[in-house]
Parts: C-alpha cells; structure tokens; sequence
C-alpha cells in the first residue's frame, strides 16, 4: 500500500469517526434555534448546557464529549447553585 492510499484511508476513517459529533452538533443547534428561545431559561452554568455540548462535541471524541454533556445535564437542577463551569 503505497503512503497515498494509506493517507486517503486514515483521512476517510478520521471522517468517519467525526460523524457521530457532526450529528450531535446539530442536534443541539436545532434545539437552540427552535426550543430555546421558546422554553424559560433554566440553565444554572455559564456557559449554558448546550453551549457546553457544543464546546465538548468540537473538542473531545464522541464519548468523551457525550460523557461531558450528560454529566453537565445531570448537574443542571434546582438543587445547584451552578456558575462558571467550562470545559476541562
């Protein structure tokens, strides 16, 4: 395998593994721009939860950002004074 079939491979599965972090950034996109604006804002971080995600999704692997999200999300309540929390 000469080193420019290799580079397209290794390219199209660095593709491949950032799909499941595009679908998930635009996931949280459409809910900014179609629920958010409806629904109260709750949200006791800053920067907000789906700000957060977006953040996560663009910087870490699929897992990892997932894992950071719904940690955030769970964190999220009544019961938390919440404040500045970025990204690790």
């Amino acid at each position: 395998m000469s080193s420019e079939e290799y580079g397209k491979k290794h390219i199209t599965l660095q593709t491949m593994l950032r799909i499941p972090n595009q679908l998930f950034i635009l996931l949280i996109r459409i809910y900014q721009i179609v629920l958010s604006p409806i629904l109260p804002r709750t949200c006791r971080f800053e920067p907000t939860c789906s700000r957060y995600g977006l953040q996560a999704f663009r910087q870490y692997s699929f897992f990892q950002a997932f894992y950071l999200t719904v940690r955030r999300i769970v964190r999220c309540h009544p019961f938390n004074p919440g404040g500045y929390d970025p990204l690790p």
